[in-house]
């Protein structure tokens, strides 16, 4: 375990100085020099603030494997694009209801290969993604690449990251089915609290119903940590502007095999 030399390297990742993440910390920038020269180790009480000030969690500040979100590693791996390259439909709301008439600040959580991220960059957003298959980062960086747009991408779990900085718009397609249930107030009220007055929220999750069977892709996957009901989302938005709470069930091809989906679909605005 170099915890010295994890806190350097993202401590200059981030841009910061020492000087700058011990005024952070509420500590001396000797301690942080003896951190990262092996010297000392930050004390146990520190690790929560200090794996959020570098938006890592605590598993990747102490060295540990990340762990998989899922099998999404061995999907992206294939030639082409898992999910296609067709920008999500609740994008051209966020365009509608927020056009960029300046560069707002966009976080996409769970940004997969990057699609839905790389359109909100074309469209003259200033767009941060991150997601925890690093397969589906790499081929959202050359997406990024090839259509000439800068999006800053990195790699982090929903279920543990953290935001310590505001958004103008936040959004999420299909990711928060890994939140355990007893986490998910604690996610969603972070993200509340660092979205910008004026901003959005742009949220849909997997609803399960009875008379829907369980799409192909997901039959495997144990790392989903329960299913949301129906209404249970816009429940934790009940204090913000509500503009779209609607419950669909879709056609899907994901994967090449057709199969139904129900999902829960927010559009919120804090004011």
């Amino acid at each position: 375990m170099n915890i010295g030399k994890t806190i350097s390297e993202r401590r200059r990742a981030l841009g910061f100085t020492q000087q700058i993440l011990a005024e952070k910390l509420n500590i001396s920038f000797q301690a942080i020099s003896k951190w990262e020269n092996g010297t000392s180790c930050p004390d146990i009480d520190l690790l929560p603030r200090l794996a959020a000030v570098l938006n890592l969690s605590i598993d990747a500040l102490l060295g540990y494997p990340a762990r998989s979100i899922t099998d999404y590693d061995r999907r992206y791996d294939a030639e082409g694009y898992y999910w296609g390259l067709v920008p999500n439909h609740l994008c051209y709301e966020i365009m509608r209801m927020k056009p960029p008439v300046k560069p707002y600040r966009v976080l996409d959580i769970g940004c997969g290969e990057g699609k839905d991220s790389v359109f909100l960059a074309r469209n003259g957003y200033r767009v941060t993604a991150f997601d925890a298959a690093e397969k589906g980062l790499s081929k959202a960086r050359t997406l990024a690449e090839h259509c000439g747009v800068k999006v800053d991408f990195f790699k982090a779990d929903v279920r543990d990251f953290r935001l310590d900085i505001a958004y103008d718009i936040i959004f999420s397609s299909g990711v928060f089915h890994y939140i355990p249930p007893d986490e998910r107030e604690k996610v969603i009220d972070n993200i509340k609290s660092h979205t910008n007055p004026r901003g959005l929220n742009v949220i849909n999750v997997f609803v399960k119903k009875p008379f829907i069977p369980t799409p192909p892709d997901v039959e495997a996957d144990e790392l989903i940590a329960g299913d949301w009901k129906s209404g249970e989302l816009f429940g934790f938005y009940h204090d913000w502007l509500l503009h779209r709470t609607e419950e669909k069930i879709f056609d899907c091809s994901s994967g090449g095999i057709p199969h139904k989906h129900c999902m829960d679909v927010l559009i919120a605005e804090k004011v």
